[in-house]
C-alpha cells in the first residue's frame, strides 16, 4: 500500500493530538487544525480548507446527533423523576437488605449501575449518594466506601459499557467504521474482566483498611443526606418508568431492536413519561415544567459533547465521512485513510496482538487524562481500525478495550476533577477518591489488556 501525503499528515496530527493529551491540555485546536491541512491538501485552495473544517463539524453532529438526544432525553427525565422524590422511592427497597458494609458496598453499586445504563451516571450519582449515604453509615461503610461504590460501578462499568444508551460505543464505533453491536459483543469478555478485577480489589483493600481501623474516626455530615417522604405521586411515576421500560425491553427482544432503534424506542418512552410526570406534577404549570427539563436535559448533553465534536470531526476523516467532506478524492483502492495505514503498517514492520493491545490501552488511558474519557474514544476506535486492519483482529475487541481505557481513567475513576460529583456527594476528597482507585483501575487494566492479547 502506497501512503499519499494525505495519510502522513493524517499520522502527523495524531500524534500532535496525542502529545497535546499527554501534556493535558484541549485537544480541539490541533483537531481542526488537522482538518484544515487535509483540507489543504485536497482542495488546494485557503477557502475550499476553510469550509471543510465547518463540513467537517456537520459530519460530526451528524454522526453524534443520536447519541446527544437520548442523553438529554434521558436527563430530562431523572430531573422530573428527581423533582417529585421518585429516584428516592425506586431506591427504598434496597435499604431493607443493607445489613453490613460488604451489602451496603455492593447494593449501592448495583442501584448505581443499574440507574447509569438508563440516566447515565452524572445525575444518577447524586440521587444514589444522597439516599445511600446515611443507610451505608448506619451499617459501619465508610463515606469513602460509598463513593468507591458510586465511582466505579457508574463512572467505570456503566459508562464503559453503556449497553442501553449506547454513547460510548457509538462514538468507538464510528471511529472505527464498525456497528456499535460488534464492539458490545466482541468486547462483552473485556468489559465484564475490567469490571470483576477492578471492583474486587477495591473492596478487598477498602475492607482491609475498615479492619484496620482507618476510618473508625471518621464522622459523617449528615444535614445533606436526609432521605426525603415519599408520596403517592411519586409511587405512580415510579410503576409508569418501571411499566415503560420494561415494555421497551420486551419490545427490544421481540422485534429484535437494537443499536439505534433501540435507543430510539427508550429516548420515546422516556418524553412520553416527562410529559405524564410533569402534568401529574404540576398540572396547569406542567407545560412550562416540561420544557424546563428539557432544556435543562440538552444543556447537559451539550456541556458534555460541545468539546467532543471537534475532536470527533478529526477522526471521522480517517475512514468513510472524508468523502463527504472532500469528494471522490482518494484512490480507486483505497479502504479510507486509516485503512490505509494498516495495510501498509502491517506490510512495514513486524507487528502482533500483544503490541496492538498493549497500545490500544496505553493511549486509550492517555486520552483519559482531560478527564472527559469520551474525547478520547475517537481516537481509540481510529487505532483499532488501523489495529484491526492490520493484523486481521477483531476491531471490535480493540475498540473495546480503547475505550475501557479511556472511560476508566478520565470517566470520573482515576483523574480527580472527573470525580468530584461522587466526591462531593460524599463529603470526601476527589484526591483521597482518586488514589484509591489508582491500583485497582491500573490493576484491572493490565490484566483485561492480557486477555485482550489472546482474543483479539
Amino acid at each position: 500500500m502506497v501512503l499519499t501525503g494525505a495519510h502522513y499528515i493524517y499520522i502527523l496530527f495524531m500524534i500532535i493530538i496525542l502529545i497535546t493529551m499527554i501534556m493535558k491540555k484541549d485537544t480541539i485546536v490541533p483537531c481542526m487544525l488537522g482538518v484544515f491541512c487535509l483540507g489543504i491538501f485536497f482542495k488546494h485552495s485557503l477557502s475550499g480548507a476553510i469550509v471543510s473544517v465547518f463540513n467537517s463539524l456537520i459530519i460530526s453532529l451528524n454522526e453524534l446527533g443520536p447519541i446527544i438526544l437520548i442523553i438529554a432525553i434521558m436527563v430530562a427525565l431523572s430531573k422530573a423523576l428527581e423533582e417529585n422524590n421518585s429516584i428516592h422511592y425506586m431506591v427504598k427497597p434496597f435499604s431493607r437488605i443493607i445489613k453490613n458494609p460488604t451489602t451496603a458496598f455492593f447494593v449501592i453499586g448495583i442501584v448505581m449501575l443499574l440507574l447509569s445504563w438508563f440516566f447515565w451516571p452524572t445525575p444518577a450519582v447524586a440521587l444514589v449518594g444522597a439516599i445511600f449515604l446515611p443507610v451505608a453509615a448506619e451499617v459501619g461503610l465508610p463515606a469513602i466506601g460509598v463513593a468507591v461504590a458510586l465511582n466505579l460501578f457508574g463512572h467505570g462499568l456503566a459508562l464503559s459499557t453503556d449497553f442501553v444508551i449506547q454513547g460510548a460505543p457509538s462514538i468507538t464505533a464510528g471511529a472505527a467504521g464498525i456497528e456499535v453491536s460488534q464492539v458490545i459483543s466482541d468486547g462483552m469478555i473485556l468489559f465484564w474482566v475490567m469490571a470483576l478485577v477492578t471492583i474486587s480489589m477495591a473492596f478487598y483493600t477498602l475492607r482491609k483498611d475498615m479492619k484496620k481501623g482507618l476510618f473508625r474516626d471518621e464522622i459523617l455530615d449528615k444535614k445533606h443526606v436526609r432521605i426525603k417522604t415519599f408520596n403517592k405521586k411519586a409511587k405512580i411515576a415510579t410503576l409508569l418508568v418501571i411499566l415503560g421500560f420494561f415494555l421497551d425491553i420486551v419490545a427490544m427482544y421481540k422485534f429484535n431492536l437494537k443499536g439505534s432503534d433501540a435507543s430510539a424506542l427508550l429516548g420515546g418512552t422516556a418524553i412520553f413519561l416527562i410529559i405524564i410526570i410533569d402534568i401529574m406534577n404540576y398540572k396547569k404549570h406542567s407545560l412550562d415544567k416540561i420544557c424546563e427539563n428539557i432544556i435543562d436535559g440538552f444543556v447537559f448533553g451539550i456541556k458534555i459533547f460541545g468539546p467532543i465534536i471537534p475532536i470527533a470531526a478529526f477522526f471521522y476523516m480517517g475512514d468513510a465521512p472524508v468523502t463527504a467532506v472532500f469528494g471522490e478524492v482518494l484512490a480507486p483502492n483505497s479502504q479510507g485513510l486509516l485503512a490505509d495505514i494498516g495495510m501498509a503498517l502491517s506490510q512495514a514492520v513486524p507487528f502482533n496482538n500483544f503490541a496492538a493491545a498493549s497500545i490500544e490501552t496505553i493511549v486509550g488511558a492517555i486520552t483519559g487524562l482531560d478527564g472527559s474519557g469520551f474525547s478520547g474514544m475517537a481516537l481509540a476506535g481510529s487505532l483499532a481500525s488501523v489495529f484491526g486492519n492490520a493484523l486481521n483482529a477483531s476491531i471490535g475487541a480493540l475498540s473495546a478495550l480503547g475505550q475501557i481505557a479511556a472511560i476508566w481513567v478520565g470517566g470520573g475513576c482515576l483523574v480527580p476533577w472527573a470525580l468530584i460529583s461522587a466526591a462531593a456527594i460524599c463529603g470526601v476528597s476527589p484526591l483521597e477518591l482518586a488514589k484509591r482507585n489508582l491500583k485497582p483501575v491500573i490493576t484491572g487494566l493490565i490484566v483485561t489488556t492480557i486477555v485482550a492479547m489472546f482474543i483479539i
